[in-house]
């Protein structure tokens, strides 16, 4: 974490969390990505004793009452064991914003503190077979009968889905309604009839549990109904911040770039450290000044949403930008770090290799960064047209006069006329 944004509160904070990871078994880790775990629980109850789940929840809850700063610090510590974890920890942020800001009391009483107490684990169920990053084209449908909701319908690529205890469904509740006034958000339980079938093979991030859930017939009582009917995108919006601010934090990058820094200083070729050409050590220069580069833009986003600075609007941009920036550098950072070492970083030797296969997923989760540079030009317009030119018009700082200048600037058919 950069110093400009460390508290002694903070420092204290970031000194339990390196204890945690310090705790976490090796051998986890390696039966994780040999895909012998199904689910990781032990690692969520552990974090839960210490009290290192949902940050920044009322302490009536169980959380700690902190802001999105610290909750960045966090995931980027976690994700010095892998980004699979990370994601786990992430996922009690994202759940249990949803249900912090719009769920009712007992609600909040019945999910979230359990929640943070390790005693039960959320699913998010988001995507579906048929729609990927198109989350308001969803057909899973949730048919009000009396005083339940009967669900249909299915989702995958559900983190976590062999552990959950309930999922957060979005369901059609309003069919003949637009996009975003046809979905609902409903808190189901997995003893309601969840099926759920692991049944991917992923290149990285293994271990977590990953898989389909399936509704056939699932009553769901109308009092699991999350906010408002036919309001779900409103929670999908809110809950959007904390699925991509999260990919912000940069520790588990910086200890890859650690670990390829000390291998170019012991090895040698030629007579000489590696570290000394100038290949490897301009990829070291490069890749230590993006991570404090995301790093500078990680704390002022999270700091931006601490402080309600700007619009909605204004910070779903930044998030996006931060969810490309932040997940891009992974990326290029961990390439960096096996060219660095060579044929030994291709090996299970080091963990360069497993980090570059888990770096590519952040890049597809949470909406595609695609669909994230989607977002970004889209608010930018709206910010650009709506507030005009502010200041000097740089555009008439040209040698032509107003007049040569206004015929070559030809925007239309019309214009030529």
């Amino acid at each position: 974490m950069l110093e400009v944004f460390m508290t002694e509160e903070r420092r204290g904070l970031k000194k339990e969390l390196e204890d945690f990871v310090k705790s976490i078994p090796r051998q986890l880790l390696v039966d994780m990505d040999a895909d012998k775990v199904t689910f990781p629980k032990e690692f969520l109850e552990a974090a839960a004793k210490r009290n290192l789940l949902g940050l920044r929840f009322p302490p009536k809850y169980g959380g700690r009452g902190l802001g999105w700063v610290d909750e960045v610090m966090a995931a980027g510590e976690i994700g010095k064991l892998n980004v699979g974890l990370a994601c786990l920890f992430s996922v009690i942020s994202i759940v249990g914003e949803a249900i912090n800001t719009f769920g009712n009391e007992a609600q909040k009483e019945k999910y979230l503190r359990p929640l943070l107490e390790g005693k039960m684990w959320a699913g998010e169920a988001l995507t579906e077979p048929r729609g990927g990053s198109d989350f308001f084209g969803a057909t899973t449908t949730a048919i009000k009968q009396g005083d339940h909701y009967i669900l249909n319908g299915q989702k995958r690529f559900t983190v976590g889905a062999e552990g959950a205890d309930f999922f957060l469904v979005y369901a059609v509740t309003n069919p003949e309604g637009p996009p975003r006034e046809r979905l609902s958000a409903l808190l189901v339980e997995r003893d309601m009839g969840v099926t759920v079938k692991h049944v991917y093979g992923l290149m990285g991030v293994r271990g977590t549990g990953t898989g389909r859930i399936y509704f056939k017939d699932v009553k769901v009582p109308v009092e699991n109904l999350l906010g408002e009917e036919n309001q779900g995108s409103k929670i999908f919006y809110k809950m959007m911040v904390p699925e991509r601010l999260l990919s912000g934090g940069v520790a588990g990058s910086r200890a890859i770039l650690e670990v390829a820094a000390r291998y170019a200083d012991r090895r040698k070729a030629f007579g000489f450290k590696i570290r000394n050409f100038e290949a490897v050590n301009m990829r070291i220069a490069e890749s230590i000044t993006k991570l404090d580069a995301v790093s500078a833009f990680a704390y002022a986003v999270a700091k931006t949403i601490d402080d309600g600075v700007g619009t909605p609007g204004y910070q779903r941009r930044l998030v996006s930008e931060l969810k490309v920036f932040a997940t891009q550098a992974f990326w290029e950072v961990a390439n960096a770090a096996m060219d660095n070492m060579g044929g030994i970083g291709y090996t299970n030797v080091y963990p360069i290799e497993r980090a570059v296969r888990e770096a590519r997923l952040p890049m597809l989760w949470t909406g595609t960064n695609d669909v994230m540079k989607l977002i970004i030009q889209h608010e930018y317009y709206k910010e650009l047209l709506a507030r005009g030119v502010v200041g000097r018009d740089i555009e008439a700082d040209v040698p032509l006069s107003d007049e040569e200048a206004a015929e070559e600037k030809v925007y239309t058919d019309e214009d030529q006329d």
